[in-house]
């Protein structure tokens, strides 16, 4: 099945640097997006999950992810531009993730995105995923007409604290411009906290993704049940690891005590395990997140990644932030998971702001730095 390219016209050889009609596309790991917007306003966002395929092995594989991407993202690109009601001659631009993530997924949005400049004749902008994270709250109330109203569109503040928390990355973010100058505060030094989420799932016997498993058997749980630690929190940890985040000593903490109850031959409190295991990662996520926000002086903090779907990290956030006399920024769920809207955005703002396009010489970096806004 080829790209529908019909109604071709001439390329466009001077790009609309106002309002520009960006494509962007996301492979870094298990989902294939591809997101359309012209400039803050998002036209359609499609996204084609391999989750399923991954499922049976408890985790993602790299290889069936790749291979995934390769049959989904022709049929992706075609349901994207016909919601969105255009031309890929229309078009302006292609933003592509070209980092951080895994190798080969990476390099089949990559090699996607180059063809398609390449045959249309238009520029293309190799983005940083986590970086598009913060570029999605951009579209947080410019969505499209049929999905929400736009009349009360809030502009992002800078500076601003990003907390990016998803299955590969936790990182915690010192945005003071988008398109200019991101800078690494912390992140995990072991498992992420989806990661972390899977991992204890697996000890409770649920199935993947852990995430939403743990949030809907916390909901029957006691949080205060069981008093399972928070990794790099002691005063002994705070001047080398203030914002970093580690998962390893919890996960390690929830897998003994799962043993024990086993070996004594007692009954596993699955609820009150996943509420406890769920109260302590959204404690020490919003302590250092709220943290950075109080010594850099930012009253303002943004979540973004795919476990930001949790809706008791959502709630605490809310309450936290509010106490704190904090403005929280959350993108819409369909926004907070990989997407290609994120990278589209992201590459608009790049355009809108003058930078250069990349070059074609660019390929997948599984280990782009945070602060490495466009390659």
């Amino acid at each position: 099945m080829g790209i529908n390219a019909s109604s071709r016209g001439d390329p466009v050889t001077i790009m609309n640097r106002t309002d520009p009609l960006v494509l962007g596309i996301e492979t870094s790991c298990d989902e294939t997006g591809i997101g359309i917007v012209r400039g803050t306003t998002l036209l359609s966002n499609t996204i084609a999950s391999s989750m399923d395929e991954h499922a049976r092995y408890g985790g993602v594989v790299p290889e069936i992810a790749a291979r995934a991407h390769l049959d989904e993202l022709v049929p992706a690109i075609n349901a994207a531009i016909a919601e969105a009601g255009i031309r890929l001659h229309d078009l302006d631009a292609i933003a592509v993730t070209c980092g951080p993530g895994l190798s080969g997924a990476l390099m089949v949005g990559v090699g996607a995105a180059k063809a398609l400049a390449v045959a249309l004749d238009k520029p293309i902008y190799a983005v940083n995923h986590l970086v598009g994270h913060v570029g999605a709250d951009l579209l947080h109330r410019s969505i499209h007409t049929s999905m929400t109203d736009t009349s009360d569109a809030v502009p992002l503040e800078y500076p601003t604290i990003a907390l990016l928390v998803s299955g590969g990355h936790t990182s915690l973010l010192l945005v003071r411009d988008l398109v200019s100058d991101v800078e690494l505060l912390g992140e995990t030094i072991d498992d992420a906290a989806g990661e972390a989420f899977d991992k204890v799932a697996r000890l409770l016997s649920l199935p993947y993704p852990g995430g939403p498993q743990i949030d809907r058997v916390a909901a029957d749980g006691n949080p205060k049940a069981i008093r399972f630690p928070r990794g790099l929190s002691q005063p002994k940890d705070m001047a080398a690891h203030r914002y970093d985040f580690s998962f390893s000593g919890l996960k390690t903490s929830v897998a003994r005590f799962v043993e024990q109850r086993q070996d004594a031959g007692e009954p596993v409190p699955a609820a009150d395990v996943a509420a406890s295991f769920r109260e302590a990662v959204v404690d020490i996520l919003l302590t250092k997140a709220l943290a950075a926000c109080a010594d850099y002086g930012v009253p303002r903090l943004l979540l973004g990644g795919g476990v930001i779907a949790n809706q008791r990290l959502r709630q605490v956030a809310t309450e936290r932030t509010d106490a704190a006399g904090i403005a929280l920024r959350i993108p819409p769920l369909s926004l907070c998971t990989d997407n290609g809207a994120m990278i589209a955005a992201l590459g608009a703002q790049l355009i809108m702001a003058g930078s250069e396009p990349s070059t074609l010489e660019f390929g997948a970096d599984s280990t782009l730095p945070v602060d490495q806004i466009q390659v």
